[in-house]
């Protein structure tokens, strides 16, 4: 773990041990819903996000409540640091009537207006428009709000991409860029599919602030998210983020896993944020006895009641099959 990062933010006990609840919340519900999965409590396409899990606890903390959230079809972790209550997330991966989408996204789309996240979104890159859709509407109104964008290096690919860097530097729009690149866009290694792997380069080249950050480092991707809406907020325009991490798991469910070896693998793991984070508050002094116990019996207790509620929720009739698909016209 960076040091300089660590200063930057003046990390206290008290911050450090909420970023390490929230690595660990991420981490534990994620490997909750492979069991759920694998015992056919959970259906569908699922993307899971564990390894990556400092990106989206490092990004939230620089955001507000009044900021938007557009997040991609591998969104669990993003929903729940955002403040989506677990039992919601759940439930919707149950496919039931209190889940945050009422059971009709699953995984890859789960929502919550009230909390501007907005996605979920199975598309690859169609977040992007979407966000800078969101910011556009916050300039044009005054709004001081942020709105970050979630999605892999895959959607660098895509038309959508360009489109969007393209608009949010012409228009100046408050728009921070979050790119995962975990290198490998389903299977497709990026080194095979893109020219120039600097991926910030390609976001500069639309002349907008664009830097890479570690993305296995909670810390350091903290630090670069504040400086980044720091500058969003004072006008600066949209900030690009390319956070260099890597999944632990397949690409999904579904995913054989046939296009990487498992020495590289466990190459990664060695740079796990699950192990690095905890292992510097350690050394920083800021780590008790107990603490890490503690939050696991926590979080454990948090993820049984969200699977108790799930596995008691309803499912939706079938008489409202048709309900929010189809508009009732006027008589």
């Amino acid at each position: 773990m960076t040091n300089v990062a660590a200063m930057a933010l003046d990390l206290d006990r008290d911050h450090g041990l909420h970023l390490l609840r929230e690595l660990i919340r991420v981490r534990r519900f994620e490997e909750r819903c492979v069991e759920l999965y694998s015992a056919a409590a959970i259906r569908g396409f699922m993307h899971l996000y564990i390894g990556e899990e400092a990106v989206a606890v490092g990004v939230m903390q620089a955001l507000t409540a009044d900021d938007a959230v557009v997040a991609t079809y591998r969104e669990h972790g993003h929903a729940l640091v955002r403040g989506l209550p677990t039992t919601a997330v759940m439930a919707e991966m149950y496919g039931k009537l209190e889940g945050a989408s009422r059971g009709r996204g699953g995984s890859m789309h789960i929502f919550d207006a009230g909390r501007r996240f907005y996605g979920g979104n199975a598309i690859v890159g169609g977040g992007l428009p979407v966000a800078a859709g969101l910011a556009l509407a916050d300039r044009m109104q005054g709004k001081e709000r942020v709105t970050a964008c979630f999605f892999g290096e895959g959607a660098v690919a895509e038309g959508e991409f360009h489109e969007t860097m393209n608009l949010a530097a012409l228009w100046r729009l408050p728009a921070l860029f979050c790119c995962e690149n975990n290198l490998y866009a389903m299977g497709t290694a990026l080194r095979r599919s893109e020219s120039e792997t600097n991926l910030a380069y390609k976001a500069a080249s639309y002349r907008m602030p664009a830097w890479a950050v570690d993305g296995m480092d909670v810390l350091a991707v903290e630090d670069a998210a504040r400086r980044a809406v720091t500058e969003i907020r004072a006008g600066g325009g949209p900030v690009f983020l390319e956070l260099r991490t890597y999944r632990f798991q397949a690409h999904s469910m579904y995913d054989p896993e046939r296009y990487r070896t498992k020495e590289e693998v466990e190459a990664w793991r060695e740079r796990d944020p699950l192990t690095l984070f905890p292992r510097y508050l350690d050394d920083a002094g800021l780590l008790a006895a107990g603490d890490v116990d503690g939050i696991e019996a926590e979080v454990k207790a948090e993820i049984d009641a969200a699977v108790a509620f799930a596995e008691a929720g309803a499912l939706e009739p079938v008489e409202d099959l048709t309900r929010f698909v189809y508009s009732e016209r006027p008589a």
